[in-house]
C-alpha cells in the first residue's frame, strides 16, 4: 500500500469558507463525462445511487518538486492523505450504500495513472483537465504555475443530485470520515 504522509496540518493554513460552493446544495451534476484512470469516459450525470465525488487540486509526484509555495496555499496540501483516506475507509463506504466514489482533478489522466497506482486505490480517478466540471458547477479554482486546479471540495450525489457539499475540507485526512459520519447520521 502507498505509505500514508504525516503532515502537522496544525503548521499550515486553514481555508476559509468563502462561499464559493453555496449554490452546490441541490444542483444537478451536469452532463459532462471525464476520462477515467482505467481508460474509459466515466458520465458523471448517467451514475446512478450514491456517488462521493472527492474534488483535490494535484497529487503530487515523487519524481517531480511541488510548485514552490505550495504549502503556503490554504488546503492545497493533503492529496495523498487524502486519497489514501478515500482508500482505506471505501468498504465503510460501500456498507452506507456509496456505490461510486472517484477522486477528480485537472490533473491528466497520465499522471493521475501514477498516483493511483503507487497508491493502490480501489477506486478511479477522473481527469477535469478541460475544466469541464469546473466550468459547468462554478467551482471553486485557483492558479499555480500557469495551470488552473480546483480548490479541495467533496460532493455527495445521490441520482445526479447533490446533497452535500463539504467545503472546505480540511484536514484532508479527515474527509473520508467526515462523509461517513454524514451518511450514517442521514441514514438513521
Amino acid at each position: 500500500m502507498g505509505k500514508l504522509e504525516t503532515v502537522d496540518w496544525s503548521t499550515l493554513p486553514r481555508p476559509e469558507d468563502d462561499g464559493a460552493c453555496d449554490h452546490l446544495n441541490g444542483a444537478e451534476i451536469p452532463n459532462v463525462d471525464l476520462t477515467s484512470t482505467n481508460g474509459s469516459a466515466v458520465q458523471l450525470a448517467e451514475l446512478s445511487g450514491t456517488a462521493v465525488f472527492y474534488v483535490y487540486p494535484m497529487t503530487g509526484r515523487p519524481d517531480r518538486a511541488l510548485p514552490d509555495g505550495w504549502n503556503d496555499i490554504p488546503g492545497a496540501r493533503g492529496c495523498t492523505p487524502q486519497s489514501c483516506s478515500f482508500r482505506d475507509h471505501y468498504a465503510e463506504l460501500a456498507a452506507l450504500g456509496v456505490e461510486h466514489v472517484f477522486g477528480i482533478s485537472t490533473q491528466t489522466s497520465g499522471d493521475q495513472l501514477e498516483a493511483a497506482e503507487r497508491l493502490h486505490l480501489p477506486f478511479a480517478l477522473l481527469s477535469d483537465a478541460d475544466l469541464k466540471l469546473a466550468r459547468a458547477l462554478d467551482l471553486p479554482t485557483f492558479q499555480v504555475d500557469g495551470k488552473t486546479l480546483i480548490n479541495r471540495l467533496t460532493l455527495i450525489v445521490k441520482d445526479g443530485i447533490i446533497s452535500n457539499v463539504f467545503y472546505p475540507v480540511f484536514p484532508p485526512d479527515r474527509n473520508a470520515q467526515d462523509v461517513i459520519d454524514w451518511l450514517a447520521e442521514t441514514r438513521s
